[in-house]
């Protein structure tokens, strides 16, 4: 068995090129990895396309990715929140693209693209302007829409625990997004608040499995973006 450990969040993204489609988990800050994100900004890679839940807030994590002008496209849910300042400004400016996905539809096609599946139909978005250009067919009756499965060069992904091989336990909703998003992506690699030896998990607990990920770095304490941003913290 292979010992995916790292020894620094900076390692594990070292090789993050740019133009690369990076998958970053989040549905709030219990999967968001903060530390993998600011590494990324030091480690300097840009022209990325980011897949994710929303587009940060405040100015850490994926906000301070945008703001550093990292980030050529977004391919999210929630563009807009109650503290996200920076992206509503670059898009209107010009600076950054958007596609705007349903969240349902978001999560089957990075699901669909981890499990190989190149397309899906979804009634989600008919009849509105995310349909325009989308093939369409009618099945029993109702109408649908062929949505692409959505694969990435590198998925940044927070777990509670992980051990040496790679298997990760996640912290309640860190699992919407972080699990497909590891089996999605050529590179996945995983942050989590502890990393054991091998043997020292319940298989019965893990969910996701080691041969889906391949690097973990441990970040004992991790920032939690709430209170980054409720500090008035800017990154770097």
């Amino acid at each position: 068995m292979i010992d995916k450990r790292v020894a620094s969040a900076h390692d594990a993204v070292a090789d993050v090129f740019d133009g690369a489609v990076v998958m970053v988990g989040g549905f709030g800050e219990a999967g968001s990895p903060i530390e993998l994100i600011h590494a990324l900004i030091d480690q300097g890679a840009s022209d990325l396309t980011i897949v994710s839940n929303n587009t940060g807030s405040g100015e850490v994590g994926l906000a301070a990715l945008l703001k550093a002008g990292r980030v050529r496209k977004f391919i999210c849910s929630f563009p807009r929140t109650a503290n996200s300042t920076v992206f509503p400004e670059l898009y209107r400016a010009g600076k950054c693209e958007l596609e705007l996905v349903p969240q349902g539809t978001l999560a089957e096609r990075i699901r669909a693209g981890g499990a190989g599946i190149p397309a899906f139909y979804t009634p989600a978005a008919v009849g509105t302007p995310l349909a325009e250009g989308k093939e369409a067919r009618t099945f029993d009756g109702r109408e649908f829409i062929l949505e692409r499965g959505l694969v990435a060069d590198f998925a940044l992904v927070k777990g509670r625990e992980a051990d040496a091989y790679g298997n990760v336990l996640y912290n309640k909703t860190a699992r919407n997004f972080g699990p497909i998003m590891a089996m999605a992506a050529k590179v996945a690699i995983v942050q989590a608040e502890r990393v054991t030896d091998p043997g020292e998990l319940d298989p019965e607990t893990v969910v996701t499995p080691g041969i889906f990920v391949q690097r973990v770095v441990e970040v004992a304490e991790p920032a939690h973006e709430s209170e980054l941003v409720a500090s008035g913290v800017s990154y770097p």
